[in-house]
C-alpha cells in the first residue's frame, strides 16, 4: 500500500556484469549500478575506481541529496568542507547537502568506491558526459549549463587545491 511517506517500486538488482562502465583506460572507471528512475527517487548509486593518486571529482555541492563514500579497497582523500581526511578500505563518510566536498586516490593508493546519492537525482548523463570531457569531445565548461539538472554545483576550495597540489605524484 503506498500512502504519504512510502514509495512503491519493484526491489531492484543490477548484475556486476551488466552495469554499464564508462571510463575504461582512464584514471578513474565508473560503474554505473542504480539511476534515480530505477529505484523511484529513493537513491542513485555507481562504484568509481580510481588508478593510484588520481582525482575523482573536482569540488562541489548538491543542494538536495547527501551523498555517501564506501571505500570497497585503498585509500581515498575526501574534501568535506574546509577539512580534507583520508579514509581507508572499510571505511564510510556520509556529505549532508550543501557541503563541499570532493574526492581522488590517496597518493601512492588506488581507491575503489561506492557512492550512493540520497534522496536519488538522475546522474547517469552526468558520468556519460565527464567520460566525453575526459575523451576531448566536449569542453570541461559544459557542466555549467547542467548543475541544476544534476544537482551538482561547482565552486573552488583553497583547502582541495592545497591539498592535491601538496601531493607527489
Amino acid at each position: 500500500m503506498s500512502g504519504p511517506g512510502t514509495h512503491s517500486h519493484d526491489v531492484v538488482i543490477v548484475r556486476g556484469n551488466q552495469a554499464d562502465v564508462i571510463g575504461r583506460g582512464f584514471p578513474a572507471t565508473v560503474r554505473l549500478l542504480a539511476d534515480s528512475s530505477a529505484t523511484g527517487g529513493l537513491l542513485s548509486t555507481v562504484r568509481v575506481t580510481l588508478a593510484e593518486g588520481a582525482d575523482g571529482t573536482r569540488p562541489h555541492h548538491h543542494a538536495s541529496s547527501s551523498e555517501l563514500f564506501y571505500v570497497l579497497g585503498g585509500a581515498v582523500e575526501i574534501l568535506s568542507g574546509d577539512q580534507v581526511v583520508t579514509a581507508h578500505e572499510g571505511d564510510l563518510i556520509i556529505v549532508p547537502p550543501k557541503q563541499a566536498h570532493a574526492f581522488a586516490a590517496a597518493p601512492g593508493q588506488p581507491a575503489d568506491l561506492l557512492v550512493i546519492i540520497a534522496p536519488g537525482v538522475e546522474r547517469f548523463g552526468y558520468f556519460r558526459q565527464l567520460e566525453q570531457i575526459g575523451k576531448g569531445e566536449l569542453p570541461a565548461e559544459s557542466l555549467l549549463a547542467v548543475q541544476d539538472l544534476y544537482d551538482t554545483f561547482f565552486l573552488d576550495s583553497a583547502a582541495w587545491r592545497d591539498a592535491r597540489s601538496s601531493t607527489s605524484r
